[in-house]
C-alpha cells in the first residue's frame, strides 16, 4: 500500500527542486501581495471594477503574446525569459515608487495592482504547465501535493516577511526581496529541464522538448472548441465568483476598520495570507495526497465543493456576517480565508494532474487562456454582478446563498470532467 505513494530515488532531486522552484515563486508573489491589497483598501472597493478590467485588458494582450512564444521557442527559452521579464519589472517599480515626478500615488497604485494580478497568473500558470510536462499522471498524483506543500511554505513566507518588515524596510526593499525569490527560480528550471530531459517519463516523446507549434490564438481558440478546457473554464469563473465577490466585501471591511492606516490594512492582508497557507500546510501533509492517490481528483472536487456550500450557509444564515466572529476576522473573511486554502492545497492540484493526461499544446495554451483570459474575466464580470445584486439590495447573506450555488455547480462539474479524463476521453498526445 505505502509503495503507491513513495517517491523513488531517481525523482527526489526533480522533486525537490520542483519544491524548491515552487516555494520561491509563491513566496515572490506573496511578499507582494500585501501590499497590493494594501492599495486597494486606499482607494476602496470602488475602484476595484475599473482595477480588474484593466487586469483584464492586459491579459487578454498577453496571452496572445505568450501563444506565440510558445510556437516559436522551446520551453528551455519561453521558462527563465518569463520570469526574468518580471524581475526587470520589479526593478521599474523600485525606481519609481515614491518619485511623484515620474508618476502620481494613484497611477503607481493602479499600475501595481494590475502588474501584480499578471504576475499572479502568468507566472503559476506557466509553472503548472511545466509540472505537467515533465511528470506523468501517476507521479502527479503522488508527488504535486509535496510540490505544492513548497508554494505553501513560500505562500507562508512571503506574508510573513511583508508583515514583518514593512516599517522596518519599506516597500522597496520589499520588491528586492521578491526579485531575488524569482531569480531562485530560474535556477531550479535551468536544473528541472535537463533532469527531464536524461529521467523524464516523457523524455522519450519526440519534441517533448520542442516549440509548441500552432497559431498565436490557440488557447482562446480552446476555450470554444476543446470540452476538457470549457470544463475547465466554467469552473474557473465559478470559483473565481466566490473569491472575487468576498474579496470585494474583505476590501470593504479592512477599509472601514483600518481607515487611514496602511500599516494596518496590510498587515491584516497578510494576517490573512498568513493563515490560509498555515491551513494550506495542514491539509497537504494530512489529506491531499492521500485522496488523490486513492480516490483521484473528482473526489477532491467534490469534498472541497461540500466543504464551501456549508460555509456559504454559514454566512447566509449568520445577521450580522460583517462583523468580526473570530479574533479580527468577519464571517465572510473566514470564507475567503478557506476557499483559498482549499483552492491552493487541494483544488489546484487535482486540476494540474488532469493537464498531465492532455495534449501539450492545451497544457500551455488552453491552460494558460483558462487562467488569464477566464479568471480576469470571470472577475469583471464578478464585480459587475456585485454592484447589479447590492443595487436590488442583496446584503452578505444573500452572497453566501449564491456562493452555496455556484460551489455545487463547480463540484459536480469537476467530478463529471475528472471521470472522464481519467477514462482517456481527453488522451495524452
Amino acid at each position: 500500500m505505502l509503495k503507491k505513494f513513495r517517491i523513488k530515488r531517481i525523482e527526489w532531486p526533480a522533486v525537490l527542486f520542483s519544491f524548491l522552484y515552487c516555494f520561491s515563486i509563491l513566496a515572490a508573489y506573496y511578499v507582494m501581495r500585501p501590499i497590493r491589497d494594501h492599495l486597494a483598501a486606499e482607494v476602496g472597493s470602488g475602484q476595484l471594477p475599473l482595477y480588474f478590467f484593466i487586469t483584464f485588458l492586459a491579459t487578454l494582450v498577453l496571452t496572445p503574446f505568450y501563444g506565440w512564444l510558445v510556437t516559436k521557442w522551446p520551453r528551455k527559452v519561453i521558462m527563465p525569459a518569463i520570469y526574468l521579464f518580471f524581475v526587470a519589472c520589479q526593478f521599474v517599480f523600485i525606481a519609481v515608487w515614491d518619485n511623484s515626478n515620474l508618476l502620481s500615488a494613484r497611477n503607481l497604485g493602479l499600475l501595481f495592482f494590475v502588474w501584480v494580478s499578471v504576475f499572479n497568473l502568468f507566472v503559476i500558470s506557466v509553472f503548472w504547465s511545466f509540472m505537467a510536462d515533465i511528470w506523468s499522471d501517476e507521479q502527479a498524483r503522488r508527488i504535486f501535493p509535496i510540490i505544492a506543500l513548497g508554494g505553501t511554505a513560500g505562500a507562508v513566507l512571503g506574508p510573513f516577511i511583508t508583515r514583518s518588515l514593512v516599517k522596518l524596510i519599506g516597500f522597496e526593499l520589499l520588491l528586492c526581496i521578491s526579485a531575488g525569490f524569482l531569480i531562485l527560480s530560474v535556477i531550479c528550471i535551468y536544473f528541472l529541464g535537463n533532469w527531464s530531459n536524461h529521467h523524464g517519463e516523457n523524455r522519450n516523446i519526440i519534441g517533448n522538448d520542442d516549440a509548441i507549434g500552432g497559431g498565436i490564438l490557440d488557447g482562446l481558440k480552446q476555450i470554444f472548441s476543446n470540452t476538457f478546457v470549457a470544463s475547465m473554464a466554467i469552473m474557473m469563473l465559478l470559483s473565481d465568483a466566490i473569491g472575487t465577490i468576498s474579496y470585494v466585501l474583505v476590501t470593504d471591511y479592512s477599509s472601514l476598520t483600518y481607515a487611514d492606516d496602511a500599516i494596518g490594512q496590510t498587515r491584516f492582508a497578510a494576517s490573512m495570507d498568513l493563515i490560509s497557507n498555515i491551513i494550506q500546510v495542514i491539509l497537504q501533509l494530512t489529506a491531499t495526497r492521500w485522496i488523490l492517490v486513492k480516490y483521484g481528483a473528482g473526489m477532491v472536487f467534490a469534498i472541497c465543493a461540500i466543504i464551501t456550500v456549508f460555509l456559504s450557509f454559514l454566512v447566509a444564515f449568520d445577521r450580522t456576517p460583517m462583523a468580526p466572529v473570530i479574533s479580527i476576522f468577519p464571517m465572510v473573511a473566514l470564507v475567503l480565508i478557506v476557499t483559498r486554502s482549499l483552492a491552493h492545497s487541494m483544488l489546484q492540484a487535482a486540476r494540474e494532474t488532469l493537464y498531465t493526461l492532455v495534449p501539450r499544446d492545451v497544457r500551455y495554451k488552453g491552460k494558460n487562456a483558462v487562467e488569464t483570459v477566464v479568471w480576469r474575466a470571470g472577475d469583471v464580470m464578478s464585480l459587475l454582478s456585485i454592484s447589479a445584486l447590492r443595487f436590488f439590495g442583496v446584503t452578505a447573506s444573500g452572497f453566501g446563498i449564491i456562493w452555496a450555488c455556484l460551489a455545487a455547480i463547480s463540484g459536480i462539474i469537476g467530478w463529471s470532467l475528472s471521470n472522464k479524463t481519467e477514462k482517456g476521453e481527453y488522451e495524452k498526445k
